[in-house]
C-alpha cells in the first residue's frame, strides 16, 4: 500500500502543477505533450482517482506516509 499512496500523491501533485499552470500562465502542460484528446481524457482520469485516493488518506487515524 506505500507504493500506491506514493504514486497516488505524486500524480496529484503532477494534476495540481498542471493546474497551477493553467491558472496562471493559460499553459496546458498535458495537452502541450500530448495530442490526443482521448489520451489526455485517460491522463485525467488517472489523476482524478489518485486524488480520490490522496482523500481517502486523508481520513485514516495514522497520518504517515510510511504505511
Amino acid at each position: 500500500m506505500r507504493i500506491i499512496k506514493k504514486i497516488a500523491l505524486v500524480l496529484t501533485i503532477i494534476g495540481a502543477l498542471n493546474w497551477g499552470l493553467v491558472g496562471i500562465f493559460n499553459f496546458n502542460l498535458v495537452t502541450a505533450l500530448i495530442k490526443s484528446a482521448l489520451i489526455n481524457n485517460i491522463i485525467y482520469i488517472i489523476i482524478g482517482i489518485a486524488s480520490l485516493i490522496s482523500i481517502a488518506y486523508f481520513f485514516e487515524d495514522k497520518m504517515t506516509l510510511e504505511d
